[in-house]
C-alpha cells in the first residue's frame, strides 16, 4: 500500500474482519490521495504567488532605479525636486505593498487574533475616512454618508477600518477628479450592511468573478494597484464572519457591499 496506493488484493466480496480492514484501508488511501492533491495545489499556488510578488515588487523598484539614473544627470533644481518626489512615491508604493503582503501572510498563518467588540458604524466609517480627507479634497470628490444612528456590528474595529480603507481607495481611484462617493448603511433585524458606490466607469463584467482574487488586476495591465487591497479586504471580513460583494450600478459606477449577520 505504501508503494502502490490503490492496489488492494483483499477480495471485496469477502465478509468478516478482512473485508472491514479492506474498507478502512481504502478510506485511508483516498484520504492520503486527497491530502497529496491538496499539497500539490498549495505548492503550485505558493510558487505562483511568489512569482507575482516578485513581479509586483520589481515594477516600482525598476521605476525608482530609472528615476535615480535621471536624477544623476539632471541639472535644474525644479527637475531634481520632481524626480525626488516621484522616487519617494515609488518607495511609498513598495512600502504599502510589502505591508499588505505581510498582513496577508499573518492572516493566512492564523496568527491574527480578531477582537470581537461592539462597533458603532458611524464611528467606524469616520475612522476609515480620516486618511482620505485631504486626497478627497484635492481631487474634488463629493462625499455623501447616510448611516442611521445606533447602527452597530460586531468585530475588530481596527481591522474593519483597514478593510474599508481598501474599498475607499478603490472607489476613489475609480471616481477620479470631480467624482462622487456614496456610503450608506442598512440596519435590519437580520444583518447590518454597508455599501460604497462611486460614479466611475464600473467594473468589467469578466472581472467581477475574480475581483477579490490576489494579484488580479483585470485585462488592463497598466491599471494602478497591485491586486492586493481587495483580496486583503475580503480576507479580513470573511475571517470575522462577514461577506463582501461587488457589482455595477444600473446608473453607472461600482457598488461594494459589506454585510454582517446579527
Amino acid at each position: 500500500m505504501l508503494h502502490q496506493p490503490g492496489q488492494l488484493f483483499i477480495s471485496e466480496s469477502d465478509e468478516g474482519e478482512l473485508s472491514i480492514l479492506q474498507s478502512e484501508i481504502a478510506k485511508m488511501v483516498l484520504r492520503i490521495q486527497e491530502q497529496n492533491e491538496a499539497l500539490r495545489r498549495e505548492k503550485n499556488r505558493l510558487a505562483d504567488s511568489l512569482a507575482d510578488i516578485a513581479h509586483q515588487l520589481r515594477t516600482p523598484l525598476t521605476s525608482a532605479n530609472l528615476t535615480l539614473s535621471l536624477l544623476k544627470n539632471s541639472a535644474g533644481e525644479a527637475e531634481r525636486r520632481a524626480l525626488l518626489r516621484e522616487t519617494e512615491e515609488r518607495f511609498l508604493q513598495m512600502d504599502w505593498l510589502i505591508t499588505s503582503l505581510l498582513k496577508l501572510s499573518r492572516l493566512d498563518a492564523g496568527i491574527v487574533v480578531f477582537q470581537r467588540e461592539r462597533v458603532d458604524v458611524q464611528d467606524l466609517i469616520h475612522t476609515a475616512l480620516r486618511p482620505f480627507s485631504i486626497p478627497m479634497e484635492l481631487h474634488s470628490i463629493a462625499l455623501r454618508v447616510d448611516v442611521p444612528k445606533g447602527a452597530v456590528l460586531w468585530g475588530d474595529k481596527g481591522w474593519l477600518s483597514e478593510a474599508m480603507q481598501n474599498i475607499l481607495k478603490n472607489c476613489m481611484e475609480s471616481a477620479g477628479d470631480h467624482g462622487s462617493l456614496e456610503i450608506a448603511c442598512a440596519d435590519t433585524p437580520l444583518y447590518t450592511e454597508i455599501t460604497f458606490r462611486d460614479n466611475g466607469a464600473g467594473i468589467e463584467p469578466e472581472a467581477l468573478p475574480r475581483l477579490f482574487d490576489r494579484f488580479y488586476r483585470g485585462k488592463n495591465t497598466d491599471a494602478a494597484g497591485y491586486g492586493i487591497g481587495l483580496a486583503l479586504c475580503k480576507t479580513i471580513l470573511v475571517r470575522q464572519g462577514g461577506t463582501i460583494t461587488a457589482k455595477n450600478h444600473p446608473q453607472g459606477g461600482a457598488v461594494f457591499s459589506i454585510r454582517f449577520p446579527k
